[in-house]
C-alpha cells in the first residue's frame, strides 16, 4: 500500500510516513476532538466513527495499520493475531487490563501504550460528586420527585469527617487537594511509600475501620482484582459510603451488594462496573442506596482534548521511531 501523504498545515511541509494509525472506534465526541487535532500530527491516521464496533471487525478496519488506537473496544489476542502489519495499541486510558492482555499482545510483538494523567481532575471531581451525592441523597429524592413523591432524606455532612483513598496516584492526589478544601481528614494507603501534605498514610486496616468515605484509586491488574473482599468490606466502618471510579473488578460484587442491603454500607456511588455497560435489570439498578454513573467521570472537554493530544504524541513518537 502506497504510503499517505499529508500536508501539515502549520508549515505548509508536504511529509510521508510509513506508519498509519487508526483510531478503530471512535465516539463523536473523540472522533471530533481527534479531527481538530490531526494536524498537529504528519502519521497517516484514520478515524473510524464506529464507537460499537464488534473485535472481529477490527483486522480488516485497520487494513494493515501499524498503529491502532483503541478507547473501549475489547482486543484479546486471537483478534491481533490477525492483524497483519500491527505493531502498537495506543489505548486512551489506563485501564487496559479491562479490554487486553499487554503480555499476550507483547508475546506477539505489539506494544501496548497507556495514557496516564490526562484526566485527573475530571475523575477526582466526579469522585467528589458522587461522594455528596451519596452522602445528601439526592439521586434518590430526584428520583421520587420525579414520581410524585415527597420522600425527605436524612444527610450526612461530611465537614471534619474522615475520607479513605485506597491507592493514592494522580487522581487521588486530586481529590485529596479537593477534599482537604473540604475540611475533610484525608488518610490514605498504597502500595508503595507515598507522602503528600496533610494527608495521612496509614496500614490498610486503619485505612478501612475509621474511613466514613471509601474512594477507589487502584490500577486493576491480577494481584488488585477483587481487593476489597468480602473481608475487607467487612472490616470498614460501618455506615460508611464507598465512591468507585476506578474499576469494578476492584470490588467484590457479590459482598457490596450483601453490604447494601444490609446497611453495612450506607451508600455506594459507582461509575465503573465488573460488566460495562451495566445490563439492564441488573440488581444494583433496584437498589435505593447506591447512585450510578456510566463510565463517565473523565469525560470532560478538557480531559477529552488531552487524552486524544497524548495519544497522538504517542503516534507521533512511534512513527518518528519508524517501528
Amino acid at each position: 500500500m502506497t504510503p499517505a501523504s499529508i500536508t501539515t498545515p502549520h508549515t505548509g511541509v508536504t511529509r510521508r510516513s510509513t506508519l498509519r494509525a487508526v483510531f478503530v472506534d471512535a465516539n463523536p465526541t473523540l472522533g471530533d476532538v481527534a479531527q481538530k487535532l490531526l494536524g498537529t500530527i504528519d502519521v497517516p491516521f484514520t478515524i473510524n466513527r464506529q464507537p460499537d464496533i464488534r473485535s472481529e471487525a477490527i483486522p480488516v478496519t485497520l487494513a494493515g495499520a501499524g498503529i491502532v488506537v483503541i478507547d473501549h473496544t475489547q482486543f484479546p489476542a486471537a483478534i491481533a493475531r490477525q492483524c497483519t502489519g500491527l505493531k502498537h495499541v495506543v489505548f486512551l486510558g489506563t485501564g487496559v487490563r479491562s479490554y487486553m492482555s499487554p503480555e499476550e499482545l507483547g508475546e506477539l510483538g505489539i506494544a501496548v501504550h497507556t495514557i496516564k494523567g490526562y484526566g485527573d481532575t475530571a475523575v477526582a471531581e466526579c469522585a467528589v460528586a458522587l461522594m455528596w451525592t451519596a452522602a445528601r441523597g439526592f439521586a434518590r429524592m430526584d428520583r421520587e420527585m420525579r414520581a410524585g413523591n415527597w420522600v425527605l432524606s436524612d444527610s450526612l455532612q461530611l465537614t471534619g469527617r474522615t475520607i479513605g483513598l485506597l491507592g493514592f496516584g494522580g487522581i487521588a492526589t486530586e481529590v485529596a487537594r479537593l477534599a482537604l478544601g473540604m475540611g475533610m481528614k484525608v488518610l490514605a494507603w498504597n502500595r508503595s511509600p507515598k507522602t503528600f501534605p496533610r494527608v495521612q498514610f496509614v496500614e490498610l486496616d486503619r485505612l478501612l475501620a475509621e474511613s466514613d468515605v471509601l474512594s477507589m484509586h487502584l490500577l486493576l491488574n491480577e494481584d488488585t482484582k477483587n481487593f476489597l473482599s468480602r473481608e475487607r468490606i467487612a472490616a470498614m466502618r460501618p455506615g460508611a459510603i464507598l465512591v468507585n471510579t476506578a474499576r469494578g473488578a476492584l470490588v467484590d460484587e457479590d459482598a457490596m451488594v450483601d453490604a447494601l442491603r444490609s446497611g453495612h454500607l450506607r451508600h455506594a456511588a459507582l461509575d465503573v462496573f465488573t460488566v460495562e455497560p451495566l445490563p439492564a435489570g441488573h440488581v444494583l439498578t433496584s437498589l435505593p442506596n447506591v447512585t450510578l454513573s456510566a463510565h463517565s467521570a473523565f469525560r470532560t472537554a478538557e480531559a477529552n482534548h488531552n487524552l486524544i493530544s497524548a495519544a497522538l504524541d504517542h503516534c507521533r513518537r512511534i512513527a518518528a521511531q519508524g517501528r
